[in-house]
C-alpha cells in the first residue's frame, strides 16, 4: 500500500486540538482529528505514534488510519476531516401532474370485483394508463399519504 506523510501545520494543529478539547462534535471528526494528530510528521510534533497504536487506542482498523492519512493528503483537512458531500442526482419520477392523476383515481369507484382501491391495484392502474412507466405500491402509499387520501373510503354518517 502506498504510504501517505501527514505533515500538519501549526495553525491546523491548533485547530484539530481544538476540535478534540472543546464543543460538540460528530464521533467521526473526532476519531480523524485525532488519527491526524497522532499521525503528524511536522516540525510542530513532539512524539509520533505508530499506525498500530493509533488503532488499538482508538478501537479502530488500521484500514481507518491509512484512509484519513490519504483524505488528509490528497483532499485536505476539511475532507479527511467531515468526509466528501455526495455528489449523486436523483431524477424525480413524480410530479405535481401525476400526483393529481392518482388521487383523481384514487377517489373514484375501485375496479369490478373490490370493494376499495388497495397500493398495488393502483400502481398496476396508473402504468396501464401509462401516466408512468414504472412505480411501487411504496411509492404510491408515500403520495397519498403526502396528500391526505383514505384510497375512496368514505365516511358513513
Amino acid at each position: 500500500m502506498k504510504k501517505f506523510t501527514v505533515t500538519l501545520t501549526a495553525e491546523e494543529r491548533e485547530e484539530l486540538k481544538q476540535i478534540t478539547c472543546k464543543g460538540k462534535h460528530k464521533s467521526q471528526k473526532l476519531i480523524n482529528s485525532l488519527i491526524l494528530l497522532d499521525c503528524d510528521e511536522g516540525d510542530h510534533q513532539k512524539q509520533r505514534s505508530t499506525n498500530a497504536e493509533i488503532a488499538k487506542v482508538l478501537n479502530i482498523s488500521m484500514r481507518k488510519i491509512d484512509r484519513t492519512k490519504k483524505r488528509f493528503v490528497v483532499d485536505g483537512l476539511d475532507v479527511a476531516l467531515n468526509g466528501r458531500k455526495g455528489s449523486r442526482v436523483y431524477k424525480k419520477k413524480v410530479d405535481g401532474d401525476f400526483e393529481a392523476h392518482l388521487v383523481a383515481l384514487s377517489c373514484g369507484d375501485p375496479p369490478e370485483g373490490f370493494a376499495r382501491w388497495s397500493l398495488r391495484l393502483l400502481a398496476d392502474r396508473v402504468v396501464e394508463l401509462d401516466y408512468i412507466d414504472s412505480i411501487s405500491h411504496e411509492s404510491i402509499r408515500r403520495i397519498l399519504k403526502k396528500t391526505n387520501s383514505s384510497l375512496g373510503k368514505t365516511k358513513g354518517g
